[in-house]
């Protein structure tokens, strides 16, 4: 889909009667087996197919090694540590998370703070400095503030979102 900022309406593309399919987003890193230790043991991801320089991981992302993508992409420079992008995770026992996450020497972008939606997020960097953000589950969040005695017309307003959003997970 194209949205044109002039006359605030999207248009649908369609090439050759097909719809364009998002596949993955893909990371380069310096060394393979550090990078996919850090995303097991960290963050509890699998290897889905390893190709050497390419490997798939649960979440549906992947790791290629650093010098066959710069090969890739005709020999042009890689920065890496560059706080541009980052990789959202959410997670539904977010306490136990954080509890997990003080076992590994990471390197903290910032530590717990609570967005002001109310999401509680983490961020640290992999051994490559691509930024990882873990944050609380929305619908756990939804029903943080449920439980307070709050009403779904509330939660909507705390969190700024629209009623259907939080009914969607409280109601599913």
């Amino acid at each position: 889909m194209i949205y044109s900022k002039h006359k605030r309406r999207r248009q649908l593309i369609i090439y050759g009667g097909n719809r364009m399919k998002y596949i993955s987003t893909l990371i380069s890193v310096k060394d393979m087996e550090i990078s996919k230790r850090f995303y097991h043991d960290v963050l509890g991801l699998d290897v889905i197919v390893d190709l050497g320089a390419n490997v798939t991981l649960t979440g549906g992302f992947a790791l290629q090694t650093m010098d066959t993508w710069q090969h890739f992409i005709a020999d042009k420079d890689v920065s890496l540590h560059n706080n541009a992008i980052e990789l959202v995770f959410e997670e539904t026992d977010f306490d136990t998370f954080l509890d997990h996450v003080k076992k590994f020497d990471i390197v903290y972008v910032h530590g717990l703070i609570e967005h002001s939606w109310g999401q509680r997020v983490i961020r640290f960097y992999d051994p490559d400095y691509h930024i990882i953000e873990v944050g609380e589950s929305m619908e756990i969040v939804v029903k943080r503030f449920k439980n307070t005695g709050m009403t779904d017309e509330q939660v909507a307003e705390r969190m700024d979102v629209s009623l259907e959003y939080v009914q969607g997970y409280l109601y599913p």
